[in-house]
């Protein structure tokens, strides 16, 4: 897998079936190590190592409707009370963060609601908070304070 525009940290890969894996913290397994996927498992431990995130709080795919439509979130990191955070849309390095990107996370925060939405596809990462129909975007990521979920 190529470097990203992120931390390293140490992971854990095996084969299965002749495939790459890639152990994820979150979900307590392995799973197929995708190029989105290797972007997702950086981002999860950039958000516990660096903006200290417990373990805890992260939903992984966590299925959502919208418009009848069954979609996945990518990462969702909830409040204490159990309520939708921040919410990241992960792409693979080679898929550009466009405005389709933004149009999709603004899909599933019309139906979650998170108080922070982000998108990243490894190399470039945009967090931003949509309050009242309207888009602030941020230099940097909430850090974790117990009193502010």
């Amino acid at each position: 897998m190529e470097s990203l525009n992120l931390p390293a940290f140490a992971y854990k890969v095996k084969q299965v079936n002749g495939k790459p894996h890639i152990f994820d913290i979150i979900r307590r397994k392995f799973v197929t190590l995708t190029p989105e996927e290797w972007v997702r498992q950086h981002f999860i431990h950039l958000l516990i190592t660096h903006y200290g995130y417990p373990k805890s709080l992260f939903a992984i795919e966590t299925g959502l409707q919208y418009n009848s439509l069954s979609k996945r979130t990518d990462i969702m990191v909830l409040s204490s009370n159990s309520l939708p955070f921040l919410l990241v849309e992960c792409k693979a390095p080679f898929v550009p963060v466009t405005e389709a990107t933004f149009a999709q996370i603004s899909r599933y925060n019309f139906t979650l609601q998170p108080r922070f939405l982000a998108v990243t596809n490894g190399m470039s990462h945009y967090c931003f908070q949509a309050l009242e129909g309207q888009i602030s975007f941020m230099d940097d990521f909430p850090a974790y304070r117990e009193n502010n979920l």
